[in-house]
């Protein structure tokens, strides 16, 4: 059994001493690097799984790594950082990085993490037709939408901002890429508006809206759908 190799790219010598036992003991292969120079010949040669990254390395900018890395690659990457600004984690997330974890951080976070960015991994060579989740079913061919057995009506936008949260299950997407995405460039910056349509969503799919469990907030930076059984052809 081959096992999935992880790629930390840290210049704090007790991080990689923590990491790298911890993460033989969780059954994964690891390598590392110190510096960005490092990181991006270790992603091109040893082909890791997923590359868990500091932003402050001693040579480039952790940001600067993750937009090098997106010119060739799809490998998941964890942005692993003490840098307490917002602005900082969605710069990040919006040059392609997959999620992010704060410092200090605990082994069994990464490690869902870590899951997480696998099985995202697994399913990029094909689309989900089909997502269910705690009730909710989004089908993609037909664009319909049910709770419990029951049609949802939705508008354009609120399908479209549904399942584009819904096909990067378990990850962050930052507002600006909601936003960009589904509304184009001219409404990067309307956060509020945003708010509304998660909001009418919520309404719409969760069985407390007052306490949403599918599309969770990630304060400052953007909204995360749970993880759900996918399928697809």
């Amino acid at each position: 059994m081959t096992l999935d190799r992880i790629l930390v790219v840290d210049d704090e010598p007790q991080i990689q001493r923590f990491l790298r036992p911890a993460l033989n003991a969780a059954g994964y292969d690891v390598l590392q690097a110190s510096t960005g120079a490092e990181a991006l010949k270790a992603a091109a040669t040893a082909a890791p799984d997923v590359i868990i990254l500091d932003l402050g390395l001693p040579d480039m900018d952790g940001k600067d790594v993750v937009a090098q890395l997106r010119g060739w690659s799809d490998i998941p990457i964890i942005i692993l950082s003490a840098r307490e600004r917002e602005s900082e984690k969605i710069a990040a997330l919006d040059l392609g990085a997959d999620d992010y974890v704060e410092k200090p951080f605990g082994i069994g976070e990464l490690a869902a993490r870590i899951r997480t960015a696998l099985r995202h991994k697994s399913r990029t060579s094909t689309t989900a037709t089909h997502i269910e989740i705690d009730g909710l079913e989004i089908d993609t061919l037909r664009r319909v939408v049910m709770r419990d057995g029951m049609a949802i009506r939705l508008t354009p936008k609120e399908y479209d901002l549904l399942v584009l949260l819904a096909r990067h299950a378990g990850r962050v997407v930052t507002h600006r890429t909601l936003l960009t995405s589904v509304w184009g460039p001219a409404h990067e910056e309307d956060l509020q508006y945003l708010r509304v349509f998660i909001g009418q969503l919520r309404q719409k799919i969760e069985r407390n809206p007052g306490e949403p469990w599918i599309i969770r907030t990630e304060p400052g930076v953007g909204y995360r759908f749970a993880e759900s059984d996918q399928g697809g052809s």
